[in-house]
């Protein structure tokens, strides 16, 4: 009589949980904040639930408004919570789904930036189209950054036929495209303010300004009236402080300001300055208006209508400055905060894509051999912290 052995039947492995690397806020800065601020900490991913999605993010962005996020205190978002992971606008690849309306592989646009995989509600993630434009624009040019400049000079502060404009950050991820678009609007001047002269020569070679004034050289008022001798209708403010008062005391009849952010002020330890003109701004009836580019929100397909059309033909020049991996995350923040950037920054968190054929953009890679120099001065600039102009 012949035995057969029998083998017991082995349970299908398990694929083991990604494990996720994220930043936390570790402390809340007073004043200007730096790397201890900071904790990369890993993490296990948990499986999506019912109606969420596992999102492989691939992209992420670092912006002003997240250090006022850092202190506790009250205003139009919650503050970051000490401890946790920090959010901010990303991109990335849908892995794991278990939402009809969210296949695996769809490429989103979400607010869980700041680490390298994220479980959110169907809900909360966009679909985009990576075939129009590139990932990464999404995020800069067709996200909420091109979408600031495009309400806040058609809605916030309407750019009128003739007008002549004044834009402050303007070689920054808002002001490069608020230039050009002011023109597409009409504009007969476009005037920015940025930082040094690599960043005032571009304003006028490549972001289609007419005149550039560089705040460094100090008197604003002096050269803002030189670059608009009869005066401003439009001011884009991103800024506040020493712009918002030149921009005032150039302002003309009816003129209109958009107030969408205060840079100068952010990492302030006392009650920032404000400008000391305002009856000027009465006297001339003046609209000074603040902006949330939440509240616009309902703007998005029709500007990415449009500016997907302009940066495919290349009428639409945009740059990004691009720190690699999430652990440089901090670095790009703290960076931006200090101007280091051209247009968009940005966190890659995986190897490039391929590079685009068109010639609308240009991309520094801050880790590069070639930027490491520049990167580096800019990144221990500590004495200049108030310019993502």
């Amino acid at each position: 009589m012949t035995s057969t052995a029998t083998t017991p039947a082995t349970a299908p492995a398990t694929a083991p949980a990604p494990v996720s690397r994220e930043i936390r806020l570790a402390a809340r800065p007073v004043g200007e904040p730096g790397p201890h601020h900071f904790a990369l900490v890993a993490t296990e991913v948990p499986e999506p639930a019912e109606g969420q999605v596992l999102v492989r993010n691939t992209w992420m962005s670092v912006d002003p408004y997240m250090r006022g996020r850092m202190d506790h205190a009250p205003s139009y978002i919650p503050p970051f919570a000490l401890g946790t992971a920090l959010e901010g606008s990303a991109i990335g690849e849908v892995v794991a789904s278990r939402a009809a309306s969210v296949p695996v592989g769809a490429t989103v646009s979400h607010f869980l930036g700041w680490r390298e995989y994220a479980v959110l509600d169907a809900a909360a993630a966009t679909v985009v189209d990576p075939a129009i434009a590139s990932r990464s624009s999404y995020l800069g040019p067709l996200g909420t950054t091109g979408l600031t400049a495009y309400a806040a000079l058609t809605r916030t502060a309407p750019v009128k036929e003739g007008d002549v404009v004044f834009v402050s950050a303007a070689a920054g991820a808002v002001g490069s495209v608020a230039g050009q678009l002011a023109r597409r609007l009409g504009a007969s001047r476009v005037i920015g303010s940025a930082g040094g002269p690599l960043k005032t020569r571009k304003l006028l070679d490549r972001f289609g300004y007419d005149a550039a004034v560089d705040y460094r050289r100090g008197d604003l008022a002096g050269q803002l009236a030189e670059a608009a001798p009869e005066g401003i209708d439009v001011y884009l403010d991103a800024v506040g402080g020493d712009h918002l008062q030149a921009a005032i005391g150039a302002m003309r009849q009816g003129g209109r300001i958009a107030m969408v952010g205060a840079i100068s002020g952010y990492n302030a330890t006392a009650p920032a300055v404000g400008p000391d003109n305002l009856f000027q701004a009465a006297a001339r009836e003046v609209t000074l208006r603040g902006m949330l580019v939440s509240s616009h929100f309902d703007l998005f397909p029709e500007w990415i209508g449009r500016a997907a059309g302009w940066l495919a033909d290349g009428s639409l020049y945009t740059e990004e400055t691009v720190v690699d991996g999430i652990e440089h995350a901090p670095e790009a923040f703290l960076g931006m905060m200090r101007g280091a950037n051209t247009g968009k920054m940005l966190v890659r968190l995986e190897p490039a894509f391929p590079a685009s054929s068109t010639a609308d953009s240009a991309t520094v890679t801050a880790t590069d051999s070639a930027a490491a120099t520049d990167w580096a001065t800019a990144t221990a600039a500590t004495t200049d912290s108030v310019d993502a102009r």
